[in-house]
């Protein structure tokens, strides 16, 4: 996820009643995942076998609970509970925005698309050119939908991330500010699930096409042209939950 402009470091330390170690007056630029963050993102790590790769990535800024010297060019903050303070950003900076009409009125949609009835599209979602979005579809915020896309019936994409925190005794629901991305000329089959990234972005690559009864995890990223069947993925989902070290999630 990325800010809407720069915030300096001390502005975010203030939210999260944080310590600074390093430049208060460094800018951020976003919110991210360890396996997606770019400079100027802000990190969370709150496990010590993980603060060295934190310190090691792309990320600028670290939200920890234990007070290490970051390397040269990277801001630390140190708070108790890091995955609560960098939820809380990610709230504060993106918070909900539930449907509250069949269309959202911030909705970008071309005058080229075709919408079947029954198609709710919430709000800041984006639709290119020469669609065809099928009767029964579902498009939550924060979805970007390039040109030439066809969405059969029943398809819901934008939803929430599958992905919390573990307590001893409960799971804590982390906030979903990411967005899904579908690019040029791609076609969903009926009754698909896309969740959106959980801060960063779910990929549909160009001239991709799905069958139905396919779901798309949070932060996915699909590559051009893939072309993926819905019984192909279910072996994949399956042999996964098996436990065989010869497929990847």
């Amino acid at each position: 996820m990325q800010f809407r402009q720069p915030i300096p470091v001390r502005e975010i330390a203030s939210r999260i009643q944080a310590r600074i170690i390093g430049d208060p007056e460094f800018m951020c630029t976003g919110l991210n995942e360890i396996h997606k963050v770019v400079p100027g993102d802000i990190l969370f790590v709150d496990v010590a076998k993980y603060f060295d790769k934190a310190l090691r990535s792309a990320a600028s800024v670290i939200i920890l609970n234990e007070e290490v010297e970051p390397p040269v060019g990277k801001v630390v903050l140190v708070v108790d509970k890091p995955f609560e303070a960098y939820d809380r950003l990610a709230r504060e900076f993106k918070p909900a925005k539930p449907l509250s009409a069949t269309i959202d009125p911030s909705a970008v949609i071309h005058p080229s698309t075709i919408l079947e009835p029954g198609v709710i599209i919430g709000p800041d979602v984006q639709i290119g050119r020469d669609g065809y979005i099928q009767a029964g579809v579902i498009i939550h915020s924060n979805t970007t939908i390039g040109d030439h896309v066809t969405i059969q019936a029943g398809t819901v994409i934008g939803t929430d991330a599958f992905y919390f925190k573990r307590h001893p005794d409960r799971y804590d629901k982390w906030h979903t500010c990411g967005r899904v991305i579908i690019e040029d000329h791609v076609d969903i089959g009926a009754g698909c699930t896309i969740n959106r990234g959980v801060s960063g972005d779910t990929v549909i690559g160009a001239g991709s096409k799905l069958d139905c009864l396919i779901h798309i995890g949070h932060g996915a990223v699909l590559g051009k042209r893939c072309l993926l069947a819905g019984l192909w993925v279910l072996e994949v989902k399956l042999f996964w939950r098996m436990g065989s070290s010869s497929m990847v999630r």
